[in-house]
């Protein structure tokens, strides 16, 4: 490390708090520094930030280019910010494990989120390390996933979200193939890539076969071994890879309010690289 960051592991396989920094006037050394973190730890948590939205998105940039969220209303004043908010009359449905965007021909590489708004107790996020999870496989699922194609659909959470039927979703978001595990194109750790919110199918296999491989798949992130839990406090950010790791949003608070701001980075096409 270059920038004399302080970097604390929250578990031995995910996580790690970084203090010494003000990600308002981060340095080049230290942007370099917190991407190794990411890498190494797969999330990276921040506390007492108080960066506003232009702030929040000028952070992401350093990262990567940003996407823009189909849940993000139009006219919205800086629309790479999605807003996630819960209370009373909005029970949280964050609470499966799961990838963003994975639906997206090139998913995302992270999201960066801030909290605005938490309530006193609940509301954790939990994130899981699926490179682990896929190294813990047994031999005989490895060689029978691997080059599998599974198939994402945005359809399966956003349809009902955003008032549309299914088709009129896929006439913009058109159903995606990715590999079942993908090769992390950074660190070249291979990830299991599948997750219950969008994987709706193996592609070329029985249908019931292909949902009994799945739920056994989607259940490799429970194991609590492979994560760490992180408690919210206003001005707070977590900053996760998504090409590494699922995450789970507790929704335990209900009918307190939860207010938080997502930023993501534009990553690329998943793809799978066979071990020699």
């Amino acid at each position: 490390m270059t920038s004399e960051l302080i970097i604390e592991p929250l578990t031995p396989f995910i996580g790690a708090e970084i203090t010494g920094v003000d990600l308002k006037v981060v340095t080049k050394e230290q942007v370099a520094d917190i991407r190794a973190a990411l890498l190494k730890h797969q999330v990276v948590f921040f506390r007492d930030q108080t960066l506003n939205q232009q702030e929040h998105i000028h952070f992401a940039r350093q990262f990567g280019e940003l996407e823009i969220h189909p849940a993000t209303p139009k006219g919205q004043n800086n629309p790479e910010v999605l807003h996630i908010a819960h209370g009373p009359e909005s029970k949280g449905r964050e609470n499966m494990w799961h990838s963003d965007v994975t639906w997206r021909e090139k998913p995302s590489l992270g999201s960066i989120l801030k909290a605005v708004e938490v309530p006193a107790v609940g509301g954790d996020t939990l994130f899981a390390n699926m490179a682990e999870a896929y190294e813990r496989l047994p031999d005989d699922i490895k060689d029978m996933i691997a080059g599998k194609i599974a198939v994402h659909d945005i359809a399966r959470v956003f349809a009902g979200r955003l008032n549309k039927t299914a088709e009129q979703l896929r006439e913009t978001y058109p159903v995606m193939e990715h590999p079942i595990v993908r090769t992390h194109p950074e660190t070249g750790a291979n990830v299991l890539y599948v997750n219950n919110a969008f994987t709706s199918h193996i592609k070329g296999m029985d249908e019931d076969e292909s949902k009994e491989l799945l739920q056994a798949l989607y259940r490799t992130a429970s194991n609590p071994e492979l994560q760490c839990r992180f408690r919210w406090k206003a001005g707070s950010l977590a900053f996760w890879d998504n090409r590494a790791c699922q995450h789970f949003a507790s929704s335990d608070y209900f009918p307190q309010v939860r207010k938080m701001e997502r930023v993501t980075i534009v990553g690329d096409r998943p793809y799978f690289k066979e071990a020699v």
